[in-house]
């Protein structure tokens, strides 16, 4: 069974869904969806949890999440979003950075597109690849959301302004 939950953040809706095993997706979405008959929400005690970090994180005072997430990807993407686990909240890396902490040098556009089909964002943060040359680059929710995101954060002396 699938649970979800909204938040309203400062970017908008935000959308949390869960098994009973963990947290599966957070993707920011246009609006609230809802299907005739069915409730608008049906959330569980780890799509309360998780609204409730992610609500601090944009409240700024919550800088690492911990919650059980059960995203479905191959064992290479996981492997990648592991990797991104392991960012600090302020920081950023590049492709390459990733590729080289899983061990797999020559595999940075597998690395991109594993960190494209990222589903939990924010609490696995794909918003903290840049490019190696310190610039934005692509993200799923899109550039402006990216760019708060890492100026909530402070990342990079907030370079993208």
């Amino acid at each position: 069974m699938e649970y979800i939950q909204y938040i309203e953040t400062p970017q908008g809706h935000l959308l949390i869904s869960a098994s009973q095993q963990g947290v599966t997706s957070v993707n920011f979405v246009e609006e609230r969806e809802t299907v005739t008959g069915q409730p608008a929400e049906n959330k569980n005690p780890i799509t309360e949890e998780a609204a409730r970090q992610l609500t601090a994180y944009f409240n700024k005072t919550l800088m690492e999440f911990d919650l059980p997430l059960a995203a479905k990807g191959t064992q290479f993407q996981h492997k990648v979003w592991q990797a991104l686990l392991q960012i600090p909240y302020g920081e950023t890396a590049s492709y390459l950075d990733i590729a080289n902490a899983i061990g797999n040098p020559k595999a940075v556009r597998a690395v991109g597109m594993a960190n494209g089909r990222n589903p939990i964002a924010i609490v696995v943060p794909c918003h903290r690849i840049i490019g190696s040359n310190k610039t934005l680059t692509g993200y799923a929710g899109g550039l402006p959301i990216k760019q708060f995101l890492l100026n909530l954060e402070g990342a990079q002396g907030v370079l993208w302004q």
